[in-house]
């Protein structure tokens, strides 16, 4: 059975947004052959500029078939492999931007809600918040909800082994190790994280080792570990990452990470401090990250991310705007889109996952904000030259619309 089916939807699909033509001046550089977005005019682009346009959009859409960027990166959908070439990532760039101009045209967007109408990622719970017109009392009951959930020691130490697990299978794949002397460095740093962060989780509650009380502590005897110990090695890793582009994703990960890292430096993981200890230690990880994690951190948006699907990629949006449903703007729904390069069953499973993640935790944010309003929204997805189609996907509706003139 197909994780996703094809339904009837109840309501009509907004005929709005069966684009037609283009809204905002997306110039050719006939030089170059490349595309630049310029903000919405006042006056509608002439037909003889949509029919030259059109036909670059096009071959754009078939250069980055199967394609889509993720955090930056540009990945085949298809075998998940990361593809290293700076020309097809700017086609991509172009495509998504003048696929954006495409598909807003025609929207009736709220002009009094914030809106996103090119391309752009969700890292942060304040992007969230500053989305859905949240009230400065109302994020601080979105910050009191979430923080106790996301910030548990098994969140914590389960994001930050995600992201190195990741990286680890990234250097192996790509034989990463025999490059260079500093590159085989890198492979070992990452593997002694791990081996830090598998001592730190594989407590034994029924061990005799793990239930015993603190040891006595002589003058001569070593140190207990701390999380420093943790982020002088995190230290080293990305030292040895940062002036390689291939891993510049990581790098950002493990700077947003060390956020957390630097509040909980000196608190202890060593499992010789005994059970009680250890039990006040983890709590401490808990109360030290959810006082210093704000809205805007990016650390605090991963945890939240792992927390509800065991992901730590950020969201990646082409659209995210207020429609109005009716003419007289009464009435509005919030509209989060992707702008496909096919419309093959693997390419939209990979689109529905990502937008079934923004639906999701934008819906989390709204419910933790005790909003009085009732949220409607919607995932969208526009290819060109698709048919109108509706789909269910774990209780989201999906609309699939074509792009043409």
């Amino acid at each position: 059975m197909k994780p996703f089916r094809h339904v009837q939807i109840p309501y009509q699909v907004p005929n709005h947004l069966m684009i037609k033509n283009i809204a905002r001046a997306v110039h050719i550089d006939a030089i170059s052959n490349h595309f630049r977005a310029e903000p919405p005019l006042n006056h509608p682009l002439s037909s003889e500029w949509c029919v030259r346009a059109f036909p670059k959009l096009f071959k754009l859409g078939h250069l980055v078939k199967g394609l889509d960027l993720i955090n930056g990166r540009l990945v085949n959908v298809h075998n998940r492999r990361v593809i290293d070439d700076e020309f097809l990532k700017m086609s991509m760039r172009s495509f998504t931007l003048i696929g954006a101009a495409f598909v807003t045209q025609n929207m009736r967007l709220c002009v009094n809600k914030p809106s996103y109408t090119q391309p752009f990622g969700v890292n942060s719970i304040k992007k969230i918040c500053d989305l859905l017109d949240v009230s400065a009392q109302q994020r601080k009951l979105v910050r009191l909800a979430i923080c106790p959930q996301v910030t548990q020691h098994q969140i914590w130490t389960g994001a930050i082994m995600e992201i190195l697990k990741h990286l680890e299978k990234e250097m192996s794949v790509r034989d990463y190790g025999c490059i260079t002397k500093g590159s085989n460095m890198a492979q070992q740093v990452v593997a002694n994280c791990l081996m830090f962060l598998d001592d730190v989780m594989s407590y034994d509650p029924d061990s005799a080792s793990w239930m015993r009380l603190a040891p006595k502590k002589d003058v001569d005897s070593p140190p207990f570990a701390k999380w420093a110990d943790f982020l002088e090695m995190f230290d080293d890793l990305i030292n040895c990452l940062k002036n390689d582009d291939e891993f510049f994703f990581y790098v950002i990960k493990l700077e947003v990470m060390k956020e957390g890292l630097l509040q909980i430096k000196d608190v202890l993981v060593d499992k010789k401090i005994g059970y009680k200890e250890a039990l006040h230690q983890q709590s401490l990880v808990k109360k030290k990250l959810s006082k210093s994690l704000g809205h805007s951190s990016r650390c605090l948006f991963t945890l939240l991310l792992y927390y509800l699907y065991g992901s730590v990629q950020d969201i990646d949006l082409d659209v995210c705007c207020w429609v109005s449903k009716d003419d007289n703007g009464d009435r509005f729904y919030l509209c989060v889109g992707k702008i496909m390069t096919s419309d093959e069953d693997k390419m939209l499973m990979h689109v529905f996952r990502q937008l079934d993640k923004a639906l999701g935790v934008i819906k989390f944010v709204h419910q933790m904000a005790e909003m009085k309003e009732s949220l409607e929204i919607q995932g969208h997805i526009w290819c060109i030259g698709s048919k109108s189609k509706s789909f269910a996907y774990r209780g989201h509706n999906f609309f699939i619309h074509g792009i043409s003139l």
